[in-house]
């Protein structure tokens, strides 16, 4: 191979190891660590610097790129796979993808273990060993209903409790309920995404929240799970009880399909893609509100 060509590979499987860790998801880490950190500390140091580029990044890198590489045999049967909403990793960048991401993941982790605490630790464990029990052969996560939608939502609540802890922040009761609306928001996100997901998976066999009770019992639960993340927000005063509006947006986009049966599922991608917009405007909102907590 000549070194244009050689050079040329080079760039295209760079390419695919950065769609493998999901560049519009990134914010979705990021931002609980940074938002935690930064409201309890008030201040912009190493450790809030360290922990959003961990959390940008490699974080999703190990998150995505391991459950590229573990479902590959099932994703080539996925239509969806291939762009924004997943890579479709050729085996020969397997090892790759598996090596690049401890190798990008350990120097982060051993500076926050190194600078962190007891608690801090721990969160962080709790969190990375989330993201790699959901894809993992042997643990695999994902193919166990209702523990599948649990383990993804810990993936977005574990870096605001690792920020909280290495801030050395005691949570207050409202940063439990938002802590808690949030892992409930995360819950329905998994659960909705992965109705689309239900003739893709039955055929390879994957069982899933959706695939077990079905895509119409699923959507259903995620509408009952957005709603209770956002009534508990009204208990958090002012004025996180502003971030109960953040729910709707999401049981709108939801509600249509409420009665959707398991041959239809597939066309719930529609409102998966909306999905993906609306976190960057929640994202927005959930700023003001920050800002507005900022200078309470």
């Amino acid at each position: 191979m000549s070194a244009p060509s050689r050079a040329s590979s080079l760039v295209r499987d760079a390419g695919l190891l950065m769609l493998s860790s999901r560049p519009v998801s990134w914010i979705n880490t990021a931002f609980p660590f940074g938002a935690a950190y930064l409201l309890s500390t008030r201040e912009l140091d190493a450790t809030a610097v360290v922990g959003v580029l961990y959390f940008l990044v490699p974080y999703n890198l190990a998150m995505y790129g391991i459950n590229d590489v573990f479902d590959y045999s099932s994703d080539l049967a996925n239509p969806r796979k291939g762009g924004i909403e997943g890579a479709l990793l050729p085996p020969r960048l397997h090892r790759i993808t598996i090596g690049a991401a401890a190798l990008t993941n350990l120097p982060f982790l051993v500076w926050m273990v190194a600078t962190g605490n007891t608690a801090s630790t721990i969160a962080l464990a709790v969190s990375i060993g989330a993201v790699i029990a959901y894809s993992a052969p042997g643990l695999r996560f994902k193919e166990r209903p209702f523990l599948d939608s649990a383990t993804s939502s810990i993936h977005f609540v574990s870096p605001a409790v690792v920020g909280l802890t290495l801030a050395g922040s005691e949570p207050a009761p409202a940063v439990v309920i938002v802590l808690i609306a949030f892992f409930l928001w995360g819950a329905a996100a998994h659960a909705f995404g992965a109705v689309q997901d239900v003739g893709p998976d039955r055929s390879a066999g994957i069982a899933s929240i959706a695939t077990v009770i079905g895509a119409r019992a699923t959507v259903r639960l995620a509408l009952g799970l957005w709603t209770v993340a956002g009534l508990a927000m009204l208990a958090t005063g002012w004025p996180g009880m502003l971030g109960a509006v953040l729910a709707l947006p999401y049981i709108v986009n939801a509600a249509p399909w409420r009665d959707v049966a398991d041959e239809d599922a597939a066309d719930t991608n529609r409102a998966w893609r909306r999905f993906i917009a609306l976190n960057y405007l929640s994202g927005f909102l959930a700023t003001m509100i920050l800002i507005l907590a900022w200078f309470s």
